[in-house]
């Protein structure tokens, strides 16, 4: 095997540890193809692939990571991920860390952590990988390494929900939600929503926006309706998808583009919050998106001619 097709082997891994120390789909296909450059010049030959290659792009993340930090405490409203509609890397024995670190809450609060915090905490406790190949990628010592798990992992519990809904039944809450938001029935939305339901978007000022968000059982059920009515009269859609690896939807215009995708969170038998990601920038992976501002002009204008 040459080195272009061990390196095609490792990808889906090099990607799936970029991208959860960076949140970023674009960032994080940078950070893997950066590695590869760097992995076609050099004459080191490893004596292993997987642990060379894993080093290299955390060190590149770490990096980039430190100038994005930089960059989001200027963003405009909420900072959300950028959505991931598939994880390339699959492996059966870390199958339940896989999916929880790639969930938008978890992604949200490994933002609380140090970039070095995080990508230890990546490597250890979602891929597994032992200290003396974590220390190498971070360049710390093997008992500094072991004191960043733990208080990135102190920090990671601190902040879970105490009640997580399992698959299940997650999917069928959300497909009821789906359902509800579709007929536009109110009542039906509001059995689904917890009390203190939120709303929030991330549209980084290049998209209409909620400010700080839209709070409350009946006014979330209230505006999805609104939404619901919206999206019908530009003739959108509404596909159910898996986003991030937990229950969501990709919001399509009548041509198929892009408007937005959202997350729901799930607990304890509700719906607790909704996370729409409307910057444009953070959708194009996703496909051809969509002009917001022209559709929330057209919804407008349709609507005022029906009354």
């Amino acid at each position: 095997m040459d080195r272009t097709e061990e390196f095609e082997e490792l990808r889906p891994l090099l990607f799936s540890i970029a991208y959860r120390i960076l949140g970023s789909v674009t960032e994080a296909e940078d950070a893997v193809q950066e590695t590869w450059l760097r992995y076609a010049t050099s004459e080191t030959v490893p004596a292993s692939t997987k642990a060379f290659l894993s080093a290299v792009v955390t060190r590149i993340s770490i990096d980039v990571l430190r100038s994005a930090r930089v960059r989001r405490e200027a963003y405009v409203g909420p900072w959300f991920p950028e959505p991931l509609l598939d994880d390339p890397y699959e492996n059966p024995e870390r199958a339940a860390e896989l999916a929880d670190s790639l969930s938008t809450a978890a992604l949200l609060l490994l933002e609380r952590l140090s970039p070095l915090e995080r990508a230890v905490f990546v490597l250890r406790e979602v891929f597994a990988f032992g200290f003396p190949d974590i220390a190498n990628a971070v360049g710390r010592s093997e008992a500094a390494c072991r004191q960043l798990a733990v208080r990135a992992r102190r920090h990671m519990d601190e902040g879970r929900p105490r009640f997580e809904a399992d698959r299940k039944e997650r999917d069928e809450l959300a497909e009821r939600f789906f359902d509800a938001f579709r007929e536009g029935d109110v009542d039906a939305l509001r059995k689904l929503l917890a009390g203190d339901v939120m709303i929030l978007g991330d549209s980084g000022g290049k998209a209409p926006q909620w400010g700080g968000g839209i709070h409350g059982q009946d006014n979330v059920s209230r505006t999805l309706v609104a939404l619901g009515d919206a999206l019908r009269r530009i003739g959108g859609t509404l596909e159910p998808h898996a986003v991030n690896g937990g229950s969501g939807a990709i919001f399509r215009d009548r041509d198929g583009k892009v408007v937005t995708t959202w997350t729901l969170d799930i607990a304890d038998g509700r719906i607790q919050g909704i996370r729409a990601v409307l910057n444009p920038d953070k959708l194009r992976h996703v496909g051809p998106v969509a002009d917001t501002w022209a559709l929330v002009r057209e919804a407008n204008e349709a609507r005022r001619r029906a009354e």
